[in-house]
């Protein structure tokens, strides 16, 4: 089913309490969740498919997710997560757990198997690692510390701006402990062993940032999130945008995609409407944003409305964060006769991951990825088979800066020319060279591959850079007060990971602070009572 009506062939004649900009999960939780409470929102969607990093694409009989690899804390029904996504989805959205691995580090010949629970997890790694036992219980307290800090923290971002300035400092003193500082330095503060702070910050890809530049409190997010193991949406990632879509036009709202929007209309001191790129007008009394802070500020609002409230200013003291290419692979077998499992593999040169990281940077071709994460989404979906019988898929992603592919920025998507496809193809053996050795049983049996490029990211998201977690979660990022869902217009919000973190559940908290800021209440006790067991 394919989310949304055409903007192009359809006319918006009728009336909305609000226009939401984005159909990624944070515009599409904030568009639900206003729903719910009796407004008709619109939903505009630049790309062809709504969903944002949750869509998937087709091509050659297979499909492939674009950003949901799994997702934590929605294996338990009543976890406040899967009460979100009950809620905006009617509890239509369904997920599979994972098992009881989920994630592989890997580095050369060593393996570390993180698994479900957050004894076993603990209880492994004290087994690979003896003798850090005392350094691994910090760490874990220190890692519930941090994000037992992050809901007085973020509930700040949404509260009206007299009571944030009275109680603002209060609210965040324990986060910004946490987060003032980087993943390395409080690792290094428990254990000097490199091997276990290499182990302990494997997942650092899903944050996007390496040890020594990644705020620890990002960092204690990432590894809370999946100490109960991962899941992933039955049906595939595409099922988030299809079973939240009905709610929206339950309250009489709709999605639409191919709709563009050149720019937000702001008069007397209010957000008032959006200018669409074929230069049509549509008004509400609320406009939110879910394009991101810095398409937000920096190109959805004309220059004499930004230079009067001084928004571009902020935009200097945040960076883009990292940009990447992924290898989607298509096999004519089973994942079941491959036998690949369903835990992700991140795969690593060696044990220290800034100096990987840098030494890439500097010399691509000379120095081995810094990391390649490999995801089987085939495997991870009990719906698959019923789809696609006897086929499987994998994905294979790695960093890739946007500016190593900013030649081809003007060139049109299929149409790049030789070089780039060049360029492409040596990223895809590369990649496929480092699959092989680790996933060996896929040789030969590869059907189908594509590797799409920053410049992909950007064409779907309209990130200027490509970016893949929007700001980087470093710690001054947390430092910076304007990332929250008010912004100094009137009547214009931000929703989405930018108002909170990276990742689905990041951008789906965004947009919960943003329906609590628009409603002026607590959004996420009317969801918690709508979940409740007795009216489950």
């Amino acid at each position: 089913m394919k989310v949304g009506k055409s903007y192009k062939r359809n006319d918006i004649d009728e009336q909305y309490d609000a226009i939401v900009i984005g159909s990624g999960i944070g515009g599409l939780s904030t568009a639900a969740l206003l729903s719910k409470e009796g407004k008709k929102v619109l939903v505009l969607e630049k790309h062809y498919v709504a969903g944002g990093f949750t869509h998937v694409f087709k091509r050659n009989d297979y499909e492939w997710d674009v950003g949901v690899h799994y997702i934590g804390e929605v294996n338990k029904p009543h976890a406040i997560l899967t009460r979100i996504f009950n809620d905006i989805s009617d509890g239509a959205l369904k997920w599979e757990d994972m098992g009881d691995v989920y994630d592989r580090i890997i580095f050369g010949d060593d393996e570390y198997k993180f698994v479900k629970g957050l004894g076993e997890f603990s209880d492994k790694l004290k087994e690979y690692f003896p003798g850090e036992e005392n350094a691994i219980d910090e760490y874990i307290r220190m890692v519930k510390e941090a994000t037992k800090a992050t809901r007085s923290f973020f509930t700040e971002k949404a509260l009206p701006p007299v009571v944030a300035s009275l109680t603002g400092s209060f609210m965040k003193g324990k986060f910004l402990k946490y987060s003032d500082k980087t993943t390395l330095e409080v690792l290094q503060g428990l254990t000097q062993n490199e091997k276990l702070i290499a182990v302990l910050t494997g997942q650092y890809g899903d944050y996007g940032l390496p040890p020594a530049q990644s705020s620890f409190a990002m960092h204690a997010m990432v590894v809370k999130h999946y100490f109960n193991g991962g899941a992933y949406p039955v049906g595939g990632s595409q099922m988030i945008a299809e079973t939240i879509w009905p709610v929206i036009q339950k309250g009489g709202g709709e999605v639409y995609v191919n709709a563009g929007v050149e720019e937000i209309i702001v008069k007397g001191g209010k957000a008032v409407g959006v200018r669409m790129e074929d230069g049509n007008e549509i008004f509400a009394p609320i406009v939110v944003s879910n394009a991101g802070v810095v398409n937000t500020y920096g190109s959805l609002l004309n220059e004499e409305v930004a230079k009067k409230y001084g928004v571009r200013e902020n935009l200097k003291k945040v960076t883009p964060s990292v940009a990447h290419v992924c290898l989607y692979i298509g096999l004519k077998e089973s994942g079941e006769n491959l036998k690949t499992g369903k835990a992700n593999l991140w795969i690593y040169p060696h044990y220290n991951h800034d100096k990987a990281v840098n030494d890439y940077l500097a010399d691509p071709q000379n120095n081995p990825f810094p990391v390649v994460y490999v995801s089987f989404p085939s495997a991870k979906d009990p719906d698959w088979d019923n789809r696609y019988p006897g086929k499987s898929t994998v994905e294979a992603i790695s960093l890739a800066p946007y500016e190593w592919f900013a030649e081809w920025e003007d060139t049109r998507w299929k149409k790049r020319g030789e070089d780039y496809d060049k360029l492409k193809e040596e990223y895809c053996q590369r990649m496929l060279e480092v699959i092989y050795k680790y996933v060996p049983q896929l040789k030969g049996k590869i059907d189908y591959y594509e590797l799409s490029s920053p410049l992909s990211t950007k064409n779907f998201t309209s990130y200027e850079k490509g970016e893949i977690y929007g700001l980087d979660h470093t710690p001054d990022r947390f430092r910076q007060k304007f990332l929250r869902p008010r912004t100094p217009i009137k009547n214009l919000y931000l929703t989405g990971q930018d108002v909170v973190t990276a990742g689905v559940g990041g951008a789906l908290f965004g947009g919960i602070l943003a329906a609590s800021a628009i409603l002026n209440k607590n959004v996420i006790a009317d969801v918690l009572k709508r979940t409740a067991p007795e009216h489950a």
